[in-house]
């Protein structure tokens, strides 16, 4: 499967989305992602469409939910391709990392992050398809995917690749069990771990109680530890200014 395209397709399609949606009230958004190249930041220099990012955003706005979609203009939906993504990831464990080696009694750590934008492309393929699985499972947090909106869903996939085996296994997925110890397994790496929670954090609504309650779990189910998950909290709320 080729699920690198079909996500960082997904990952870009929140700033044709958003865009969109100022267009169509002739608003401005004040919190609206920065252009691409505006900023510094690691989300902010690669929020560009690929191509595909309009589709895209029919997928994402049906993934959010009607009411997730409307909030677009606040917290919620600055995307970024996989490599930002990875990047933010790679921002954040570099971070705990020297933290945790500045307490007392704790040995240096001279291991790299291998975060997705820092793995050959053989491994890119892991990557990628955990932080899918994770996209889809915080996209289900709330409830409101149902048997008409999965096939509103798999037919806009559709339009973004033509992998037939890709289409199958984002079909089953949207059609699991929502159940976070299931999609913490593809967290075979601490780093693919951290990755994960970013992605889902992206995708959540915080305010949810429910989304909320859902973050917490899959943090615990992916092993995190609190300081990281603080960290990932932190970098994404920087990235996504």
């Amino acid at each position: 499967m080729n699920t690198r395209s079909l996500l960082d397709q997904l990952l870009n399609a929140g700033k044709d989305l958003l865009q969109n949606q100022n267009q169509s009230t002739g608003q401005s958004n004040p919190t609206a992602p920065p252009a691409t190249g505006s900023t510094g930041s690691p989300l902010g220099g690669l929020l560009g469409s690929i191509g595909g990012g309009a589709l895209g955003g029919g997928a994402v706005s049906l993934l959010l939910g009607s009411k997730k979609a409307r909030k677009m203009g606040g917290k919620v939906v600055a995307y970024g391709g996989l490599a930002a993504l990875g990047v933010v990831a790679y921002k954040a464990y570099s971070n705990w990392q020297t933290q945790k080696q500045n307490q007392p009694g704790v040995p240096a750590i001279e291991d790299t992050p291998r975060t997705v934008d820092r793995v050959p492309a053989i491994e890119v393929e892991q990557h990628s398809q955990a932080i899918l699985r994770a996209i889809i499972g915080a996209a289900k947090a709330d409830g409101h995917i149902d048997d008409r909106e999965r096939e509103l869903i798999d037919g806009e996939v559709a339009k973004l690749t033509g992998d037939s085996q890709l289409k199958q296994w984002f079909d089953q997925e949207l059609r699991k069990p929502l159940d976070p110890s299931d999609v913490a397994r593809s967290a075979s790496t601490p780093e693919i771990a951290a990755e994960m929670y970013l992605a889902s954090i992206i995708m959540v609504d915080e305010e949810s109680y429910m989304e909320r309650a859902y973050l917490d779990e899959l943090a615990r189910q992916l092993k995190l530890e609190p300081a990281l998950k603080t960290e990932l909290e932190t970098q994404a709320q920087v990235a996504l200014r």
